[in-house]
């Protein structure tokens, strides 16, 4: 059964209380929320044939879909070989929602990993008959981080249902609860680095990223005092997730532009690499700068977007850059 979530109780009171349905609902919001999750127990919900505030768990189709066999149940998902949804892909989907429901309820369709947004522009083009006029009761839920990247007729034809975000002291509890080991200090600098998002921050501590980010601002450093070089590090870099990479490098250009503008010396960012950024927004000229954060901005667009990119080669152009940005004044 999907994970209930207490920052999402007033929003699940609402959706679980309604006596009809749209046939489409775009649940958006940040990565690592809890979306997931709360289409999963509305999705449940729909399913059952005698639900309460949830799914009753014990009816036919309650077990159905908790065995994994409900045959009302859809998720739309790349072909193995793909990395987003593609034509082919919706045409599974269009002979899905045709047919009639074969326990006599709604059809469920899930739309979720990857994102709604993620999907090929042909795809989502497609997938507009099937948002326009789902036959028989079929209800469709969309999951999408970025709704700004969907397509203006994707989203109009769903309702826009944003999902809360957990205030501080719930994203805090969250993660002690789950990571008792780690002391308030590691589970602050995890939601630093997640943007808050609780489920976001025990990912990337199971992936390890603080290793991995002492490891990128070990290098940044020896980079600016030249005990290490570009194509160096950027070769031991390639394994790391290039979207990560470019948000760290993003944020760090916006810290020094932030300290140009306003010397606060409070938002300098996490301390690891609080003298760096104060550094480098000292001696680094202001159209400099943001000609570096607009080159930034564009090829981290190009990875978000899945473009074919040399990893290898994007890295150490960025540190070149990065590089050449202290000037004598």
């Amino acid at each position: 059964m999907a994970e209930a979530y207490p920052w999402q109780e007033n929003l699940w009171q609402q959706l679980a209380s309604r006596q009809q349905y749209a046939h489409a609902y775009l649940l958006h919001g940040p990565a690592g929320i809890g979306k997931r999750d709360l289409a999963e127990r509305l999705m449940a919900r729909l399913l059952c044939h005698k639900p309460g505030l949830d799914a009753c768990g014990d009816c036919k189709g309650c077990h159905l879909l908790a065995a994994g066999t409900h045959p009302d149940r859809y998720e739309l998902k790349p072909a193995e070989d793909k990395k987003t949804v593609g034509v082919d892909d919706i045409r599974e989907l269009i002979s899905f929602v045709s047919k009639t429901a074969q326990l006599g309820g709604r059809k469920v369709v899930l739309v979720a990993e990857p994102p709604a947004e993620d999907m090929t522009l042909a795809a989502s083009n497609a997938l507009l008959k099937s948002l326009e006029e789902p036959a028989g009761e079929t209800i469709l839920l969309l999951l999408s981080h970025q709704p700004s990247r969907l397509l203006p007729t994707i989203k109009s034809r769903c309702v826009l249902q944003a999902c809360p975000l957990p205030s501080r002291s719930q994203s805090e509890a969250f993660l002690k609860s789950r990571l008792p080991e780690l002391g308030e200090a590691e589970c602050s600098e995890l939601l630093a680095l997640s943007a808050g998002s609780p489920l976001t921050a025990l990912r990337l501590h199971v992936a390890g990223v603080r290793d991995q980010r002492a490891a990128v601002v070990d290098g940044v450093k020896k980079l600016l005092k030249q005990q290490a070089g570009a194509s160096q590090l950027a070769e031991g870099w390639k394994a790391l997730p290039l979207p990560m990479l470019f948000d760290w490098f993003c944020d760090w250009a916006q810290l020094m532009l932030r300290y140009q503008l306003t010397r606060d010396e409070n938002g300098l960012g996490l301390e690891d690499m609080r003298k760096v950024v104060q550094y480098l927004a000292d001696k680094t000229p202001q159209p400099k700068l943001l000609a570096m954060q607009d080159w930034l901005l564009q090829q981290r667009q190009k990875v978000l977007g899945k473009a074919n990119l040399n990893s290898v080669l994007l890295l150490e152009a960025l540190l070149v850059q990065w590089a050449s940005l202290p000037t004598a004044r």
